[in-house]
């Protein structure tokens, strides 16, 4: 560098008018050069500073979805462990009424059992617990016409079974009636 500047100014004390010229223009052309580049420099500054007030702001942008998704998530995640929460008291209820079901079910096995095996005998008839107390033909109807309502099978507590046994039993008795008047 100190030997350029010394040239120059050899070239300024001891120089001919040409190379003075030529010194001149060639200053000239360093300093519009150095303008050119310092503005083209401060050009890509504003580019540098726009892009990164851009990126910023994408960033931010960005930041805010991620923590939206978050949230989001969160709240699904939150609505899942209800929703499995209610499922799994919904499965134990369900297991609760199933074991008491199959109790009471149990329960009218038993009584259907001790229903069907009893008899009694009245008036020399074999009675079974449906008709026990039926005296005379026209209670057997109408206690007949009471069990079936109560056993018929579209009815909630009704039974195919129930049904074909009263039905065995009335037929029976009632024919036991006609043959008991009879003789």
């Amino acid at each position: 560098m100190k030997n350029t500047e010394e040239t120059f100014e050899e070239t300024l004390v001891h120089g001919s008018e040409a190379e003075l010229q030529e010194l001149k223009a060639w200053l000239f052309r360093e300093n519009i050069r150095l303008a050119t580049a310092t503005k083209e420099l401060e050009r890509m500054q504003e580019q540098f500073l726009k892009e990164k007030i851009q990126f910023q702001e994408e960033m931010k942008l960005l930041n805010h979805k991620i923590s939206s998704e978050r949230q989001r998530l969160k709240e699904d995640n939150q609505f899942f462990e209800k929703k499995l929460e209610i499922l799994q008291s919904g499965f134990s209820q369900l297991d609760i009424d199933r074991r008491r079901l199959d109790k009471e079910w149990a329960r009218l096995a038993a009584e259907r059992e001790i229903m069907g095996e009893r008899t009694v005998y009245e008036n020399g008839l074999e009675v079974s617990v449906f008709f026990q107390g039926v005296s005379n033909p026209l209670s057997l109807k109408k206690r007949y016409k009471d069990l079936i309502k109560i056993f018929h099978p579209d009815n909630l507590s009704g039974d195919k079974e129930m049904i074909q046994r009263i039905n065995r039993e009335y037929e029976s008795l009632k024919s036991s009636y006609e043959g008991f008047k009879q003789a």
